[in-house]
């Protein structure tokens, strides 16, 4: 049973620097859209550098990182099953 099931898998792809640019730049991109759509922002600790962060809170960046982090699994199974990684 093991064996079957273990034909279904697929095939992950290995880390890469264009893995890590894929995943940076959706967790840039998750930043982004919540910095704009979320309505406090700010609240909960602050971050050292909140500035640079444009204000974020430390709940609305872990929230957002984590939205980028499930986007960029998406993006990269995406585009390694096309073979673009």
């Amino acid at each position: 049973m093991t064996l079957l099931a273990a034909a279904y898998v697929p095939t992950t792809v290995q880390w890469s620097p264009k893995v890590a640019i894929v995943m940076i730049i959706c967790n840039i991109i998750a930043i982004a859209f919540g910095k704009y759509t979320m309505q406090n922002t700010s609240a909960g600790p602050a971050l050292p550098s909140s500035e640079f962060f444009g204000g974020m809170g430390l709940p609305a960046l872990l929230g957002t990182t984590s939205l980028g982090h499930l986007i960029g699994v998406g993006a990269i199974l995406g585009l390694a099953s096309i073979g673009a990684l």
